[in-house]
């Protein structure tokens, strides 16, 4: 049996897409390996969306290409996003064996057979009907509690500082009843929690003739599956939130109250050049109808600081609308220009780049304090949490997330990963609330 050695950069969909291909190398008669120097496959799954991201996978090639040198036979492969954007570059390197598309994994058996040392293989195109939805992934988490399942691919957005779209390809929705099958089989084999993914959930839609379901329904089945099986789902767009998902979440006590809702910006000048076609007035409103509906409700965001013309003015509408709505965490980051995106095209990267660095430092403090009054709120109140595993501080506690994702850790008492248990929030820091178990009589 041959072995096949993977590393995940980027989002969780990348972890999704890194299951699937082991799934698929699995018909070829490869097993998965968590060791570099026994792999007779050693691949990259990469992510584009920020160039940092690209330049760490650069210097992974070399420490690769190390293992081609030392063990004739090893193929070395590229695969995701940058695979795509960036195919000719990597080949011409003559350090990389393998190119594969994010739609493109089922020709993996094929591209491999064809490797000779002076022909090394790819396969890029684009696809506007893959979904790998008849592939069962081949698990990857450690914990065996949290399974990833894809419900679309793509994106259709167009937001201007954006690779996706370009790397992805077109928007399509997987079909709803293999998504729930895929839920049960999960469920089945131990799993308590599903999180559900596509670059903009709230736009799936699955129709044929006779059925038409839109993300609130697909929630309401997998939901559904069982009452034991907690349901999340990432990622939520601004524009795109129905009061009906909204509405669903609250009606099931197993969806996960959290929503992960990226702003970007809270200048309206700025959303109206990143295409993001919803303005600052929108998203609060947005806010508003989820707390009013859901007032315990996790909210989390990205923020991008510094695009393409950014005044002070538009970083301090940013600020003031962090400060309004008092997100419990963030992901941000400076800009960075992504080539072949509308914002490259179009827009000079003109905010210099200790401005960036000035304004993103600000964001980060506003957030640290945002995400500790949040955090300082919780003190005093119950939860159920989903055990993950040890504490990585102290083995002897156990850690887990509540439904609105705010990670808790609490003495073991005995419980084991996987189960429920109940905690009250004792104390806290700007990450994790530290907590005691309820025990039941």
């Amino acid at each position: 049996m041959k072995k096949a050695y993977i590393e995940t950069y980027g989002c969780q969909m990348n972890v999704n897409d890194t299951e699937v291909i082991f799934s698929i190398l699995a018909g070829e008669g490869y097993e998965r390996t968590e060791s570099m120097e026994e792999a007779d496959l050693v691949m990259a799954n990469t992510c584009s969306v920020r160039d940092n991201a690209e330049q760490r996978i650069w210097g992974r090639i070399e420490q690769f290409n190390l293992q081609r040198k030392r063990r004739p036979g090893v193929v070395v492969g590229i695969v995701g996003c940058m695979a795509e954007r960036l195919k000719d570059k990597l080949l011409d390197t003559r350090k990389v064996d393998l190119v594969v598309g994010p739609d493109a994994y089922r020709s993996l058996p094929r591209l491999l057979r064809a490797i000779t040392p002076d022909q090394p293989q790819i396969d890029v195109l684009l696809s506007r009907d893959e979904t790998y939805a008849d592939i069962t992934p081949v698990r990857t988490d450690k914990n065996g509690v949290s399974a990833f399942i894809s419900i679309m691919r793509g994106c259709n957005n167009v937001c201007s500082y954006c690779v996706v779209p370009y790397t992805r390809g077109a928007e399509r929705s997987r079909d709803a009843h293999s998504i729930v099958r895929e839920a049960c089989d999960v469920f089945q084999k131990g799993y308590k929690e599903v999180t559900l993914l596509g670059q903009n959930v709230d736009s799936y839609l699955w129709k044929t003739a006779d059925e038409t379901v839109n993300f609130a329904e697909l929630l309401r089945r997998v939901a559904s599956v069982s009452p034991e099986l907690r349901v999340r789902f990432a990622t939520s767009h601004p524009k795109d939130i129905s009061d009906e998902v909204i509405e669903t979440m609250a009606a099931y006590d197993n969806i996960c109250k959290h929503i992960h809702l990226p702003v970007q910006s809270g200048s309206s000048r700025m959303l109206e050049k990143m295409r993001r076609k919803y303005d600052r007035e929108w998203y609060l409103e947005r806010v508003a109808k989820i707390r009013s509906v859901m007032p315990d409700c996790g909210l989390t965001t990205d923020v991008i600081a510094g695009f393409c013309s950014e005044t002070e003015e538009d970083h301090a509408a940013t600020m003031s609308l962090m400060e309004e709505v008092g997100f419990d965490w963030a992901f941000m980051f400076a800009y960075s220009e992504r080539p072949g995106t509308l914002a490259a095209r179009n827009y000079p990267d003109d905010v210099p780049p200790e401005v960036k660095t000035r304004r993103l430092n600000e964001i980060i403090d506003l957030q640290n304090r945002k995400s500790l009054e949040s955090y300082r709120r919780d003190i005093g109140k119950r939860f159920t949490v989903l055990v993950e595993g040890p504490s990585k501080r102290n083995p002897d506690d156990l850690c887990g997330r509540a439904s609105n994702s705010k990670m808790c850790v609490f003495p073991g008492g005995g419980h084991r990963t996987g189960e429920y248990v109940d905690v009250q929030v004792v104390d806290c820091t700007s990450a994790t609330l530290i907590c005691q178990l309820i025990e039941t009589t």
